[in-house]
């Protein structure tokens, strides 16, 4: 190997704490590329995860989170990064994108998958194209990403009036937040709410793998009224971004304005802890959860996955 050479590695312990390194310091990186998600893909949820690095001169130059699916709603895929809305490759070099790729590409074709998909971010993205500009690309997607203030006041009156209003609602029915240390009132929440959606109720223990690995990048807000569970959510933390990824409510929490009231608490919160986006994430284009978010003030930006 020449000393300008592309070498692409897999992680193993010994790379974890290099593979962050360069996470938190490279522009295109999200909290979906921190080297967490390898135990909770495998450990949480059963599937082989094959997260694959670019280092030259002993230097990481792009990591690429990739998670071979085997299911009824995904068929055999192989995707970066499942259980994510963000992932694709994050490169400090146009060379560690390419050969990543490339990479990619051969252990798709090794794998026998169906499909290889990037979920790409576009707010993190370069102008650089991937090496195979033939791929298809997605439109299904949108994420809503919007600057918070300190200040709480300014907040609450950035959110639309007819949202707000739902907001102060919650206020007067005398709702709490409260962060818990476990997973157990969140567990139940979650999966009330999923449950009548009528979709599948992700294990127990994915979610206590992902407390575990990512400790207190990953916090979870409980809202209770005299004490009884209304509606919990489990958020990410990364940079100066909070993330509230899964969350739910009982069957109070509609009449009380439970989901919203947890929602302002967690913005609310991150304000004043100086965080300064709040990435409410992915909602298919004309959906529900796509109307609400909207109805909070945020604007849609595409998600170019291939």
């Amino acid at each position: 190997m020449s000393e300008t050479s592309i070498a692409i590695k897999e992680l193993d312990d010994q790379s974890v704490q290099r593979w962050d390194a360069f996470v938190e310091t490279c522009p295109e990186a999200t909290f979906f590329h921190r080297a967490g998600w390898k135990k909770a893909i495998e450990a949480g949820m059963g599937h082989r995860a094959y997260f694959l690095y670019a280092e030259r001169n002993g230097n990481i130059e792009g990591v690429l989170p990739l998670g071979h699916v085997k299911s009824f709603l995904f068929g055999n895929a192989l995707m970066s990064a499942p259980f994510c809305v963000y992932g694709g490759i994050a490169a400090h070099s146009d060379a560690a994108r390419v050969a990543l790729h490339q990479a990619a590409e051969k252990l798709a074709h090794r794998l026998r998958v169906d499909y290889l998909e990037m979920r790409n971010a576009q707010f993190a993205q370069t102008e650089s194209r991937l090496p195979n500009e033939s791929w298809l690309e997605k439109e299904l997607y949108v994420t809503f990403r919007k600057e918070i203030d300190p200040d709480t006041e300014k907040n609450l009156l950035s959110i639309p009036r007819k949202q707000r209003a739902v907001v102060r609602k919650g206020i007067k029915a005398e709702l709490a937040s409260e962060i818990d240390t476990d997973i157990h009132r969140f567990y139940d929440a979650y999966a009330q709410s999923v449950r009548n959606l009528g979709t599948p109720v992700f294990p127990k223990k994915f979610f206590a793998v992902l407390r575990d690995v990512f400790g207190e990048h990953c916090e979870v807000l409980t809202v209770v009224k005299e004490g009884r569970l209304i509606s919990s959510v489990m958020s990410f933390y990364f940079r100066d971004e909070v993330l509230p990824y899964y969350g739910g409510g009982t069957n109070e929490a509609r009449a009380v304005k439970g989901n919203d009231f947890m929602y302002w608490e967690l913005m609310r919160r991150a304000g004043e802890r100086g965080i300064r986006v709040f990435d409410y994430g992915r909602s298919k284009m004309g959906t529900g959860s796509y109307s609400f978010k909207k109805n909070w003030g945020f604007e849609p930006e595409p998600l170019k996955y291939e």
